[in-house]
């Protein structure tokens, strides 16, 4: 008998390759991934406005990277000693609004080059409760912590996101008419939206995803809010906090993903670079010894030759 719901997902409409150039956007859980692609060797660029969670929030970042416009002194404000901006997460905040401009604007630029080559879009939305500004009543990223008061919430519609994501989804292919893009639910629960709340906010999120897909023959989706909910789910699998998944479930979602999306090619690779990194890892008893020294050089040698013969992996 079988005491568990595993899913079994099959491959992929298309496959990621390590010559592909990946764009990562999304709410947290869209690091671990971004981490993992990165230590096996593909190029990635990540959160060029920091986390972001909700769809509307990242369409509208999306489409400032896709325009000519810079970030300006009148986007910043100042809060308790950091210049902020509402289109970013606070890793960009600085004491120094120059430096703060730069460091945005450096990354803007970066990663609007990256867009126009990219080959693959990867989009994970974390909640459909979205945050505007009630003085200008534009949304915002980021809150900053600053007062309750100063912000209108509320949850997203199912068809606000579909209207939205499809006019920026064909805009997207015009100006890059070959990227794919894979869109994922985050599986991590928001409980301070409350968990009826946050139920509502995901099945809304998988609603609108499954309608953008179903529209988009670019477009597919990897059901990692499943894996852990549906296949994996016990509290085991999730760190102390109890909402965020533990290394272990973030392996084996990831495990399923290179599965499913990546080419033989691209496996192959990333288990010939792991071997080598257990060369790296290895501890002599006696580092001073010839023995180890030759161990040290051979490695060196391997790992120089496995990166001349694939230069599309790109070592981390």
């Amino acid at each position: 008998m079988d005491f568990r719901t595993k899913l079994i997902l099959p491959p992929s409409k298309y496959k990621i390759h390590h010559k592909d150039a990946i764009l990562l956007l999304g709410s947290c859980f869209i690091e671990n991934m971004s981490a993992r692609l990165m230590s096996a060797g593909f190029g990635v660029d990540v959160n060029p406005f920091g986390i972001v969670y909700n769809p509307s929030s990242m369409g509208e970042l999306l489409r400032f990277l896709m325009s000519e416009e810079m970030m300006k002194a009148e986007d910043l404000f100042l809060s308790e000693g950091l210049y902020h901006s509402f289109s970013h997460h606070s890793e960009f905040s600085n004491f120094n609004m120059d430096k703060a401009l730069q460091n945005m604007n450096c990354r803007l630029l970066n990663s609007r080059l990256f867009l126009k080559k990219a080959d693959v879009l990867i989009i994970t939305f974390g909640t459909a409760y979205a945050y505007s500004l009630k003085s200008t009543g534009s949304m915002v990223s980021n809150c900053h912590k600053l007062p309750d008061k100063l912000f209108y919430r509320r949850r997203l519609s199912i068809d606000e996101i579909v209207v939205e994501w499809q006019v920026l989804l064909a805009y997207m292919r015009r100006i890059n008419p070959n990227l794919r893009c894979l869109f994922t639910v985050s599986p991590i629960r928001h409980l301070k939206d409350g968990l009826h709340e946050n139920s509502l906010s995901k099945s809304t999120l998988l609603l609108a995803v499954d309608a953008l897909v179903q529209d988009n023959d670019f477009c597919t989706y990897f059901p990692a809010y499943e894996i852990l909910l549906d296949d994996l789910r016990d509290y085991r699998f999730y760190a102390e906090d109890m909402l965020h998944p533990s290394a272990m479930a973030v392996d084996y979602i990831w495990n399923i993903f290179s599965q499913s999306f990546f080419d033989q090619g691209s496996l192959s690779l990333i288990s010939e670079w792991g071997s080598l990194q257990k060369r790296l890892q290895h501890r002599s008893f006696n580092p001073y010894s010839q023995q180890h020294k030759e161990f040290v050089l051979a490695t060196k040698n391997k790992i120089e030759a496995f990166l001349q013969k694939n230069p599309s992996f790109k070592r981390k």
